[in-house]
């Protein structure tokens, strides 16, 4: 490492007072609730973010439609549990709970009353089979867990519990990943975008936008490389996402780990995406927020959440392999897909409607590379490595949660356990560093 660091370019000194006892690392979830509990402790802390913006895969866009429009994360799982609800959303944010109901469509019509009731019944017995100890030895895929006799609903429920929930199908997901997964219910929106919520909550942090950390040395004494300087911490947090940690963007002195490599390697990153359309005026005739699914004949199918926060904004969600290879081929694919979809499950021609769209393409999106991290079959102890601090650098972020993986608060979770964990270690430091020894005086 000092080879490498004394070959390196020269670099322009550090302004004055921008040391920091800690630098975190990625100014998602992870890394503003990291930063939160470090400085509410007097701590000096730098966060380093590469991208022009802070939320990671939490962001909202307020400038496309002209209302609050989430790119990445929208639902907010058990919000009375949830930590960035904590003593309430701050001023200015309104916290609505999602509908309770979801609308079906069976072809180019809503569902009978008949058949959401065979859907219903086949829902919860799916849903009771994912909570059950398993039984089978070893970590199988999470598809040999459901009922193979749901009927018509199955290709649906396998779609809701698998690429629209995980952003993998079940048949790419650890069984015993998704068994361990704390339940997520009552879920809430914010108005105002939750990408929006998570902005508040970082004011005051001292963040650096544009700031890619090309190298860390995580040995005794950590060292950090940016465009700007090199970097001095007494403690790293990194919070990238493990597909971003997976590429080359940061060099690692030395190494990293093989078994640390192997398991970034197997929590590989989901992919789900939104289409978002601007349909003023109901014309769909759905409820505010209503999310539809329909009766699939297979893995090409989406999910729409209407007239989001009562506005005309239209959201139609695509994951697993079939929204992969579908953002593949680009956004003029993605929006065609999203318009005869529902024009076949409205038996309308939708594109009348339109009067702006946007397409999200996580896989693509610079410094992520991703939607969630959900473990492959056999490989559900990743979790745990990543819990382990590399030196003097702890990871965190939504892959490095055993029950909340791939959500916000999850994330946030793990953003608050790695600064606590670099709270006690350089508190027993300074208690462990020897005193000075006083001189003797001269007789």
């Amino acid at each position: 490492a000092s080879a490498a660091l004394l070959a390196g370019p020269a670099f322009a000194a550090k302004p004055a007072g921008e040391d920091a006892d800690v630098i975190v690392i990625g100014a998602g979830a992870a890394g503003i609730a990291a930063a939160r509990r470090l400085t509410a402790e007097k701590m000096r802390v730098m966060v380093f973010e590469a991208s022009d913006r802070i939320g990671g895969r939490c962001v909202t866009d307020t400038k496309t439609f002209g209302v609050p429009f989430d790119l990445g994360a929208h639902w907010i799982h058990n919000p009375d549990g949830n930590p960035l609800l904590a003593g309430g959303p701050p001023a200015g944010l309104d916290i609505d709970p999602a509908p309770r109901w979801q609308s079906m469509r069976v072809g180019p019509r809503a569902a009978r009353d008949a058949e959401l009731e065979t859907f219903l019944a086949a829902q919860v017995r799916a849903q009771r089979a994912l909570r059950e100890p398993l039984k089978a030895k070893g970590d199988i895929s999470a598809d040999r867990l459901l009922p193979k006799d749901l009927g018509v609903w199955q290709p649906a429920i396998e779609f809701m519990l698998g690429p629209l929930a995980t952003s993998k199908d079940l048949a790419d997901i650890s069984a015993i990943d998704l068994v361990r997964t704390a339940e997520r219910t009552g879920d809430s929106f914010c108005r105002q975008g939750y990408g929006a919520l998570l902005a508040k909550l970082a004011v005051g942090l001292n963040v650096k936008l544009s700031a890619p950390v090309s190298m860390i040395a995580w040995g005794k004494n950590p060292v950090l490389e940016t465009p700007e300087s090199l970097w001095y911490p007494r403690a790293v947090i990194l919070t990238a996402s493990t597909n971003a940690l997976g590429g080359d963007d940061i060099e690692f002195i030395p190494p990293l780990p093989k078994n640390v490599r192997a398991a970034i390697g197997n929590l590989p990153l989901g992919s789900l995406d939104h289409i978002a359309l601007d349909m003023p005026g109901n014309p769909l005739g759905l409820q505010k927020d209503d999310l539809v699914v329909e009766q699939a004949t297979g893995p090409k199918t989406a999910a729409l959440l209407a007239n989001v926060s009562g506005t005309g904004l239209h959201v139609v969600t695509v994951g697993g392999a079939f929204g992969r290879d579908l953002a593949a081929k680009g956004e003029a694919a993605m929006l065609d897909f999203a318009t005869s979809w529902l024009s076949s499950a409205f038996d309308t021609n939708v594109k009348r409607y339109i009067k702006k769209s946007r397409v999200t393409r996580w896989n693509a999106q610079e410094f992520v590379l991703g939607a969630m991290s959900a473990a492959g079959p056999g490989h559900a102890e990743a979790r745990k490595t990543l819990m382990e601090p590399l030196g003097r650098v702890w990871l965190a972020g939504e892959a490095v949660h055993e029950t909340q993986w791939g959500t916000v608060n999850g994330a946030w979770e793990s953003g608050t356990r790695a600064a606590e964990s670099v709270l006690r270690y350089l508190d027993r430091g300074r208690r462990e560093e020897p005193k000075p020894r006083s001189k003797r005086k001269k007789r």
